[in-house]
């Protein structure tokens, strides 16, 4: 199948007429306004969630803009320290109050993330960069505007079958053994993270690796017991853990950060991956 990317800045659309729970009461003085609302592009277009859920076939979503009580979120110490601020501010920004933002694909969540980045402090993006070839580190500048929405479509004929209810099944080169697999949600990810962050404190081996491949694995051969699933993944070659790790990649709908960066010291240029850092929603600090 094709690639089928889009620019994320275009993709959004400003809402000429916001609904009427998004109009601000009366303050003093009688000033009252409406808060401007935008639709995001999603990449999953809402092809895997689940039935029933407010988001299955649909291929946007309505935020309204970031505020002053959204930036007190982000600079919560508390929030922070919990990793849930994010969390937060997605949850006050999604219109539809029937949608968890937890229970968003990762993709979709990065989606709003940009767009609110975008509407709150301008598409461009300036951070410290470190060069790949000379490891100096300088700052650069980003066009958010330039992020690519990637749909999940880029997979080689016969690599995974999608079974059009958020899981795929790949045939592992080496073992041949089949693995179904799933997309990770936003409450996956933060799962995954703390995980991690737990063995770290506890001086214990982190296995990234690993942990992530328990969580998108479904099924082994068919059999979805969980002891069978711990098994092929402690046993599968590093050649087979590889391919499921690059399949779940090419079928996961995202936003593609991936920009033109070239060296101020040594003249060296690639394609780098955009690092999203502390200046990300703080460009001004």
């Amino acid at each position: 199948m094709s690639r089928n990317k889009e620019r994320a800045g275009g993709a959004q659309q400003k809402d000429s007429q916001p609904p009427p729970q998004m109009m601000q009461e009366e303050g003093g003085g009688g000033f009252s306004f409406v808060v401007p609302t935008e639709f995001v592009e999603l990449p999953s277009q809402g092809r895997f969630y689940p039935e029933g859920h407010p988001l299955e076939g649909q291929e946007s979503i309505e935020i309204r803009q970031m505020t002053a009580k959204e930036e007190d979120l982000l600079t919560s110490r508390t929030l922070l320290k919990k990793g849930i601020a994010l969390d937060r501010l997605i949850k006050n920004l999604i219109v539809d109050k029937k949608i968890k933002p937890d229970l968003l694909l990762t993709g979709d969540r990065n989606a709003i993330l940009i767009a609110t980045r975008v509407s709150g402090y301008g598409n461009v993006y300036t951070t410290k960069v470190t060069c790949p070839n000379c490891s100096a580190q300088q700052e650069y500048s980003f066009d958010l505007n330039e992020a690519n929405v990637y749909d999940g479509n880029n997979v080689e004929a016969g690599s995974a079958v999608d079974h059009e209810d958020g899981t795929f099944t790949t045939t592992l080169p080496q073992t041949k053994v089949e693995i179904t697999f799933r997309l990770l949600t936003g409450q996956d990810e933060k799962n995954l993270l703390n995980q991690i962050e737990h063995a770290r404190k506890k001086r214990l081996e982190e296995n990234a690796v690993t942990r992530q491949l328990k969580q998108i694995i479904v099924a082994v051969n068919g059999d979805e017991s969980q002891d069978l699933i711990n098994y092929a993944i402690e046993n599968i070659p590093s050649g087979d853990s590889r391919h499921l790790r690059l399949v779940y990649k090419r079928v996961t709908p995202d936003i593609d950060l991936t920009q033109f960066f070239e060296c101020n010291e040594c003249d060296h240029s690639q394609q780098l991956e955009v690092p999203l850092t502390a200046d990300f929603f703080w460009p001004d600090r």
